[in-house]
């Protein structure tokens, strides 16, 4: 049982750094689960495209001064938010990505709820399967998913990054935590794999590429994608073209949010609640599409 929050009529607000932003579940998963608990919320979104150091600087004091709970951050700036803040706990500091913001007494601490919400969402894939994933991409949601599978022990994890010196920085950080091998191709990433998680913004409205060729596919893989907008990307479409098992970005985004909204508030929110208000957005994004 989680401790007792904010009290039933106070206003939580919280909200999202990143860009592009526009398409996130994120406010309705939130807004919901608040009102779930008696809670007036309000997330608001914040996008701001190329910002540097600066910019996220005053965005954070914002956030810091105007009575935030806090904020997720999202792609680009997962990583760069990191010497920002005033604290990181062990997980955020270990990985060098932060995914969650916490305000605590003035203080702006972050978190890693990728991680947990990734750990909590792949292990039945796990259980089903051997014990060899290959991640692509190795920026701050990829890390988190290496993380992540570090944590549940995967034997044989393998990286790879199209900029191959981010992908030895990730190696060299899960060294303490099992360590992983650095691939030097996609194709070499999936020799043998019995996973493949794609932890890049390829595939992602209205990008419709594939960070893996569909050659490489095949039945006894399974597929996750942390993508979510669409729900089926040209990843998992070719992926379900070849037998394969596919786990769409959805677990992730509710998991993660829903880690995110306890640490905000002290309060365990319901999962259910919160797929329910994300299945509402991509069933509304997704008549909106096919209307277009």
């Amino acid at each position: 049982m989680s401790k007792r929050g904010p009290a039933a009529s106070k206003k939580l607000l919280t909200g999202l750094i990143g860009a592009p932003i526009a398409h996130s579940a994120s406010p309705a998963m939130h807004e919901r689960a608040a009102q779930a608990l008696g809670l007036r919320g309000h997330y608001q979104l914040i996008e701001v495209a190329g910002a540097d150091a600066t910019g996220l600087s005053m965005m954070l004091e914002g956030v810091r001064r105007l009575g935030f709970a806090g904020v997720n951050v999202t792609f680009p700036y997962k990583e760069a938010v990191v010497p920002l803040l005033d604290g990181l706990a062990p997980g955020a500091a270990a990985m060098g990505a932060v995914n969650t913001v916490v305000v605590k007494g003035g203080r702006l601490i972050g978190h890693n709820t990728d991680t947990t919400g990734f750990a909590h969402a792949v292990t039945p894939l796990l259980a089903a399967s051997g014990n060899a994933v290959a991640v692509i991409g190795t920026g701050g949601v990829g890390k988190a998913i290496a993380f992540a599978l570090a944590s549940l022990e995967v034997a044989d994890l393998r990286v790879f990054d199209s900029e191959p010196a981010r992908a030895e920085k990730l190696a060299a950080l899960l060294v303490k935590h099992g360590g992983a091998r650095v691939a030097t191709s996609v194709k070499d990433a999936l020799d043998g794999a019995t996973g493949l998680v794609n932890g890049t913004p390829v595939g992602m409205l209205p990008n419709r590429d594939t960070p893996v060729p569909a050659t490489l596919l095949r039945e006894n893989l399974w597929v996750a994608d942390a993508v979510y907008s669409p729900l089926i990307t040209p990843l998992l479409a070719a992926a379900q073209a070849k037998g394969a098992r596919i786990m769409t970005g959805r677990e992730l985004a509710i998991y993660q949010a829903a880690d995110a909204f306890e640490l905000f508030t002290g309060l365990a929110p319901s999962t259910e609640v919160m797929g329910e208000a994300f299945d509402e957005v991509m069933a509304a994004r997704s008549a909106a599409y096919q209307s277009a």
